[in-house]
């Protein structure tokens, strides 16, 4: 049975999530269609409402992740713990899932990095709760969070303490003391001033930049440790939980043939 899936947000056309998609469900025999569409926090709700019977999900990207929540009447642990949905199973309940915390976790195990004692999370954005979920489930007891404007990153704090991990939001120019990764969440493009580049750059350990275009970036480029795993990574293990749920309903049930479909999709970004 063919079935429609799409991913959804304002910007949309920079998307390489049709790609990955689209890599999969060829790999696996599935006759499914993946496509894009611009759809902005205003609009989505009647999009939403739009959708019919052959519609089988949706992933969702900024700036609709907090709206995706709200129309999902079951969520999984990380969308609760995040307040953010980056995907959708339809039928006849809309369950909600954050897959960006797994594809974090995914894409450090990948480069060998499967535990953390301590971590540094870059930016206060949407993204920047999933990275410090991420980075707890690897076993930091500290995280170290630099925002522009810290008194607005209070939520952070508050998770953090949820998760028995303490976090300390400070800003871009306070002193920074070794810690054993960083989750860069700054937006693309981004340039930090070079004292404040070379402080995190030099005690960051490994780093994951979500950011992939252009590739390396700024930080990327002078990063000290010899660990530096592109936003491409995350966004391809994020996508793998993706297809997971939308052919078997759970992140964790792996696909048949899971590494062929993997190496397909990867092929698929090049």
């Amino acid at each position: 049975m063919s079935r429609r899936l799409a991913v959804w947000g304002d910007p949309i056309a920079h998307s390489k999530s049709p790609l990955l998609h689209s890599a999969a469900y060829r790999a696996l025999g599935l006759d499914w269609a993946y496509g894009r569409q611009r759809v902005d926090a205003h609009g989505f709700i009647e999009a939403f409402e739009e959708l019919d019977g052959t519609w089988r999900g949706l992933s969702v990207t900024m700036p609709l992740k907090e709206q995706a929540y709200a129309v999902a009447s079951v969520r999984d642990r990380h969308a609760e713990l995040t307040g953010a949905v980056n995907t959708l199973l339809l039928g006849d309940t809309v369950a909600g899932f954050n897959t960006d915390v797994g594809g974090i976790v995914d894409a450090f195990a990948e480069n060998g990095i499967r535990s953390c004692p301590s971590g540094r999370v870059l930016g206060a954005g949407a993204t920047a709760s999933s990275a410090l979920v991420a980075l707890a489930e690897l076993g930091a007891e500290q995280i170290d969070v630099r925002a522009r404007r810290p008194e607005r990153a209070a939520g952070l704090v508050a998770l953090g303490s949820s998760l028995g991990t303490t976090v300390v939001v400070r800003d871009f120019a306070a002193d920074a003391a070794p810690v054993s990764a960083t989750v860069a969440t700054l937006p693309s493009g981004t340039v930090l001033d070079d004292g404040v580049a070379a402080k995190f750059a030099e005690t960051g350990g490994a780093l994951l930049d979500a950011a992939y275009a252009p590739w390396p970036s700024a930080l990327a480029a002078r990063w000290a440790a010899p660990t530096v795993i592109s936003g491409l990574e995350m966004l391809l293990h994020q996508a793998v939980r993706q297809v997971r749920i939308f052919v078997a309903g759970d992140p964790s049930a792996e696909l048949v043939d899971e590494a062929a479909v993997v190496a397909a999709m990867r092929a698929a970004l090049i």
